[in-house]
């Protein structure tokens, strides 16, 4: 699958994801049919322009982490739009079992 096409999947994908939702880089992969890429989607995720309207606060480690790191302004971002979502966003840790999106 041409990188075009692979980065379409995964933010046609991420697009999917409800509001007061997350998903983990892997299972984000997995889902736009491309198994074992989780870095792929993290370079995609990397590669968006800052006032960028995908939701990619959505997406996080698979330990239910933000991945960014915590005195970054990227992190502050990413915990403050999964706060206004509903998401209970602690010190960057978030519960899977109940934020995880099951698609």
């Amino acid at each position: 699958m041409p990188s075009s096409t692979k980065r379409e999947a995964i933010l046609t994908t991420l697009h999917q994801i409800p509001a007061g939702k997350v998903i983990a880089y892997g299972q984000l992969a997995a889902a736009a049919g491309l198994p074992g890429a989780a870095r792929l989607v993290g370079r995609v995720l990397g590669e968006l322009p800052e006032d960028s309207q995908v939701p990619w606060h959505r997406v996080v480690s698979a330990q239910g982490k933000i991945s960014l790191p915590p005195d970054s302004s990227g992190f502050i971002e990413q915990e403050r739009r999964l706060r206004a979502e509903g998401v209970n966003c602690v010190n960057g840790k978030l519960s899977l079992k109940r934020y995880q999106w099951s698609g």
